[in-house]
């Protein structure tokens, strides 16, 4: 466990402390707030650590004592919570390579389907269950802020807030375009199709976090009657609401609460995600261009391929990761894939 590096991580959180100590540091209520919250992230990953050091020496008490006893039954009590250490453990050693200032935040998802009508709809409306999957088994809340459904079948697109530790550390990884290769199911002939969905994940700023400011004299707000599921009471009433940034031309929209201001509430957290996204996304270019770098940084670039037929076999393209299990990856099984992705980061 010790490539886990416990000790440069508490040098890091003295650090932090005496940053916290200084007099005039609660003057500053932006850099007040990102030091608070990284030592918070900090001192959760000593104690996970710890704790799981902890378990493991009673493990070994046990079966220390189960051999002197041999009691069956304690071996396979130790047995069991050693399978359990193995699966935090490499829990934890995910969350070390979480490294990113808003890793540790809850996120929204969004997707667009691509050209092609109702194939790519459908396809669309497969990857937003993907997703609904991964996040029912990782034990995030997940609830739907925007969603415009297809014409015949599927949906054009569905924005997504998910809740829950390190959310945007692990799912940013999905941020691309997904290509999806099969037979399609609304073709008479039986042929081949191949459809494109779009992924945008960004982090959640707090509410108590004011490293992004709006000016509201720069957003046009409109009202709208909701087009989506919701009762009687959301069509009738002009309780949907999109924002248009007049300076950046980003347009989000919300109409899934019965509540007007509720959903100018998400409009206004989703646009600071969005603008938070747009900063970090110049900043990354801008250390581009200092490294020299050839490589293009292309956002909206096909990252992963979903073949049904003629074989079975889905490829993420930035880490060569590949599975035939196509079937487990629609049911949610993305772990390899985030794996892999956070590895090469």
């Amino acid at each position: 466990m010790s490539h886990f590096n416990i000790a440069g991580l508490k040098e890091q959180l003295a650090e932090l402390h005496e940053t916290m100590n200084e007099p005039d540091f609660w003057n500053d209520l932006e850099r007040s707030t990102q030091v608070s919250k990284k030592v918070r992230i900090a001192e959760n990953k000593i104690e996970h650590y710890e704790k799981l050091g902890s378990r493991a020496d009673d493990v070994e008490a046990t079966m220390e004592l189960a051999q002197e006893m041999e009691d069956e039954d304690l071996v396979a009590e130790a047995g069991e919570e050693i399978r359990k250490l193995q699966a935090d453990l490499e829990e934890l050693r995910l969350e070390s390579l979480l490294r990113g200032d808003y890793d540790s935040n809850n996120c929204y998802i969004s997707l667009h389907a691509g050209a092609g009508g109702t194939e790519a709809q459908d396809w669309t409306l497969m990857l937003y269950r993907m997703y609904t999957r991964y996040c029912e088994r990782h034990g995030y809340g997940v609830k739907v802020i925007d969603l415009l459904d297809g014409d015949e079948a599927g949906i054009k697109s569905v924005t997504i807030e998910v809740t829950g530790d390190n959310a945007y550390g692990f799912l940013r990884s999905e941020k691309g375009v997904h290509r999806l290769v099969r037979i399609s199911p609304f073709d008479a002939a039986a042929r081949r199709h191949t459809s494109f969905s779009s992924v945008d994940v960004m982090p959640i700023i707090e509410d108590d976090d004011n490293e992004i400011e709006i000016d509201m004299k720069d957003v046009r707000v409109d009202t709208y009657h909701s087009s989506g599921a919701g009762g009687q009471n959301v069509n009738k009433t002009s309780s949907a609401v999109r924002m248009t940034h007049y300076p950046t031309g980003i347009v989000v929209s919300s109409q899934t609460s019965r509540d007007q201001v509720h959903n100018r509430e998400n409009c206004i957290r989703m646009l600071k995600a969005k603008l938070l996204e747009l900063r970090e996304r110049e900043r990354e270019q801008q250390m581009a261009d200092i490294k020299g770098e050839m490589k293009k940084i292309e956002w909206g670039s096909q990252i992963r391929s979903y073949v049904f037929h003629p074989y079975s076999m889905v490829k993420d393209h930035r880490t060569g990761y590949e599975t035939s299990d196509v079937a487990g990856v629609m049911d949610g099984e993305l772990d390899g894939f985030i794996t892999a992705y956070l590895q090469m980061q």
